[in-house]
């Protein structure tokens, strides 16, 4: 006996509502940058708001005084916080299922289930490719209505624009670091990749805080390749063992990755600490009611993703260009 449309749709959605926190997982642990921002406990939700707020420290203490004996004290306010906001951006896939495929499918709820799983299987690829290759955008793709990306948040310019409602060229607190072949009239090389990372590495060093990833196209990564010859390292540490193959900086200090969305000669070096992806708490790859179209023999259900990326220390980030 056939199984009821409400049974149907009751296994349809308990099944996307059951995997729509797998999925959250999937897309965060297939991308090397999204990992490492996961372990750092930077990829934490955010329950609503008109804008994505990141608190920052961005002036010291004008208050410290040295001082001998009943000497006046500074007990001046300092205005050492501020902060960010970034748009929120909205992202939609839809599984479609056809009549004709619930037809075929409806003899048990195994079939059923098998069904809405390869689905959701194709949606979460599309999904995933989606949401990576935004993870270096420059806040324009689609109207502005894409993740504002690295291209956005450690920029080639870093000193125009503005990012989190701050305006660089007035803020230069809030400007990245950049390394620029082309400015020195340098030729980008395997002999010449490690001096732009070692200067990029200095100029964002900050006692403890560090550069611990680059995240390279295939042409500045085949050229630290090349640099490292018969004593090139692969790292051995978490992200290694979840299936991306990196190398070594700095002694294992860092890590560099290859990935396809990179912009072309481009090397960024980010210091994840102050990067961060910020999903909403309630639209996580959450799914909405299915629906029926007026017009078509088919079952339709929502995916919906908000949020997006955001920096708290610019400065402490860059990026080598040619």
């Amino acid at each position: 006996m056939p199984i009821p449309s409400t049974t149907y749709t009751e296994i349809v959605t308990h099944t996307l509502d059951h995997y729509s926190a797998e999925l959250a997982d999937n897309i965060t642990n297939n991308n090397v940058l999204l990992l490492r921002l996961k372990r750092k406990g930077n990829t934490e939700t955010v329950g609503g708001g008109v804008k994505i707020l990141e608190n920052l420290l961005y002036g010291e203490n004008a208050t410290i005084k040295w001082y001998s004996g009943l000497e006046e004290l500074n007990i001046g306010a300092s205005d050492v916080a501020t902060s960010a906001y970034f748009d929120w951006k909205e992202l939609n896939a839809n599984v479609v299922m056809s009549g004709l495929e619930k037809a075929q499918n409806s003899g048990t709820k195994e079939s059923v289930h098998k069904l809405v799983t390869s689905k959701i299987r194709a949606a979460e690829i599309t999904i995933n490719n989606a949401v990576a290759a935004a993870l270096f955008y420059s806040n324009t793709e689609n109207g502005g209505k894409s993740i504002g990306g690295l291209q956005h948040l450690i920029a080639d310019i870093p000193s125009t624009g503005t990012v989190g409602g701050i305006n660089r060229q007035e803020q230069a607190w809030w400007s990245n670091q950049m390394y620029d072949f082309s400015d020195l009239t340098i030729t980008p090389s395997n002999t010449t990749i490690q001096s732009a990372m070692n200067q990029l590495w200095i100029n964002t060093l900050r006692g403890k805080d560090m550069i611990d990833l680059f995240v390279a196209d295939a042409i500045f990564f085949r050229y630290y390749l090349e640099s490292l010859q018969a004593n090139q390292r692969f790292m051995k540490d978490d992200t290694a063992s979840a299936g991306f193959r990196q190398l070594e900086f700095m002694g294992g200090g860092a890590q560099v990755v290859f990935d396809a969305n990179c912009p072309a000669s481009h090397m960024y070096g980010l210091n994840t600490d102050y990067i961060h992806y910020r999903p909403h708490s309630d639209y996580n790859f959450v799914t909405a009611d299915d629906k029926i179209p007026t017009n078509q023999d088919a079952t339709i259900v929502p995916l919906f993703w908000k949020g997006n990326m955001t920096v708290s220390n610019p400065s402490l980030c860059g990026v080598i260009t040619a």
